[in-house]
């Protein structure tokens, strides 16, 4: 989806500051001039997902992070009904009401007006507001600025606080925005990171039951480091709701001899083992993927609380493979950031993180080795790809909040 949301360093700088972004809509909004004590600023933070890669869709299991990079938005309730919202980057601003935002525009306005939607037909009573947003989250790298806009857009349509919804029911109203608005078909990990994120803390998430528990990240000798591979990545692309249609094939399949099989969840190895023959071999490769990915996450968890990181590694590299040989969400760009990363002494593991088809790495590093990690990448990558990448070492953060 067409949108400047890949930060320029003012956008950057107003996003760590809310008192700054604050005064930049009082430049921008006679309203938040004449009520300077009414301006609330909010944030919501992308993601990284650590392991469980389209598990979510399936019912599986996921382990993502919310980062210390996220979107911010400046706003002022107003009684007009209506939204209008400007980006710091462009100085572009987006108008429309919230009682009937319109159709789609292929804008990335269109997250703000799919909430404006969503939480209407759910009962929320969004409420118009004039805005300015900031983001020091880069657009289409995977590290989810979808999920963050959509939930900041929530905190910003209830005047600037929490929604009136608990949070597990704001996750399902952010995800409607997106299947219903956004034309998504996708499961409840980046939503939930964003909403639930906790600061020094992994979330072990069970898309089924909607269980989880926060895993701390206590080795403080592990960084986590992004590399952008500076391959953009558009959700909305054919071949994300094609890997979930492959995914729902595999479960038809299977279910006419188990009938109790409703997702891919309920398939253990040996299942799809007896059911591999009456499979088309890429719908079965697909199968693969998520039943051993979900093992991996469960793996993961353990060997995160007892402080493995070489099986940490060994699940990273086995879950890129996957991905690559299985699933078929890698590309070239990712497998050479991938190649790079793991060459470098210290790198505990790298693989692709988010949907895939572009965006970014997910690496486990020992601090000491970040500086060759970015060295290398910045060195090498181009070369391989004519193509400049980012790196960027992220912290676990506290999910959406009110900043000011």
């Amino acid at each position: 989806m067409p949108g400047p949301l890949a930060p320029d360093p003012d956008s950057a700088a107003l996003a760590r500051d809310p008192e700054a972004l604050a005064a930049r809509l009082r430049e921008a909004s006679h309203e938040a001039a004449a009520r300077p004590d009414a301006i609330r600023v909010v944030h919501a933070p992308g993601r990284v997902n650590l392991i469980g890669e389209h598990t979510d869709y399936n019912l599986g299991f996921v382990l993502p992070v919310a980062i210390d990079l996220g979107i911010s938005v400046a706003i002022v309730p107003n009684d007009e009904g209506e939204v209008r919202l400007t980006l710091v980057e462009t100085g572009e601003t987006a108008t429309f009401p919230i009682d009937d935002p319109g159709p789609k525009r292929n804008h990335w306005s269109d997250y703000v007006a799919g909430i404006a939607w969503a939480m209407g037909e759910a009962g929320l009573g969004p409420r118009g507001f004039d805005g300015v947003l900031a983001s020091d989250l880069p657009q289409g790298a995977g590290l989810s600025s979808s999920a963050a806009i959509s939930v900041v857009s929530a905190w910003a349509l209830a005047g600037g606080d929490a929604p009136p919804v608990e949070p597990m029911g704001l996750v399902h109203v952010v995800r409607r925005s997106e299947n219903g608005y956004i034309g998504l078909n996708n499961g409840i990990m980046d939503q939930f990171a964003s909403i639930f994120g906790r600061a020094g803390h992994a979330l072990l998430l069970d898309c089924r039951t909607e269980h989880h528990h926060d895993i701390p990240l206590a080795d403080p000798d592990v960084a986590l480091v992004a590399c952008h591979s500076g391959s953009p990545r558009k959700l909305e692309s054919s071949a994300y709701n094609e890997r979930r249609a492959q995914c729902d094939a595999a479960v038809a399949a299977i279910a006419t001899t188990d009938p109790w099989v409703t997702s891919l969840r309920d398939v253990t190895p040996e299942m799809l083992a007896e059911a591999r023959p009456r499979l088309d071999p890429v719908v079965a490769a697909r199968a693969e993927h998520i039943v051993f990915e979900n093992l991996r996450v469960v793996d993961a968890v353990a060997a995160l609380e007892s402080g493995d990181l070489p099986a940490l590694g060994r699940l990273f590299a086995e879950s890129q493979a996957s991905m690559r040989d299985l699933f078929g969400i890698s590309s070239p760009e990712l497998d050479a950031l991938v190649d790079i990363a793991t060459r470098i002494p210290g790198v505990i593991g790298a693989r692709l993180t988010g949907a895939g088809f572009g965006g970014c790495t997910i690496n486990l590093v020992h601090r000491d080795a970040v500086p060759a990690l970015r060295e290398a990448v910045l060195r090498d990558y181009p070369a391989r790809t004519d193509l400049t990448p980012r790196v960027f070492e992220v912290q676990a953060s506290d999910g959406a909040r009110r900043l000011a």
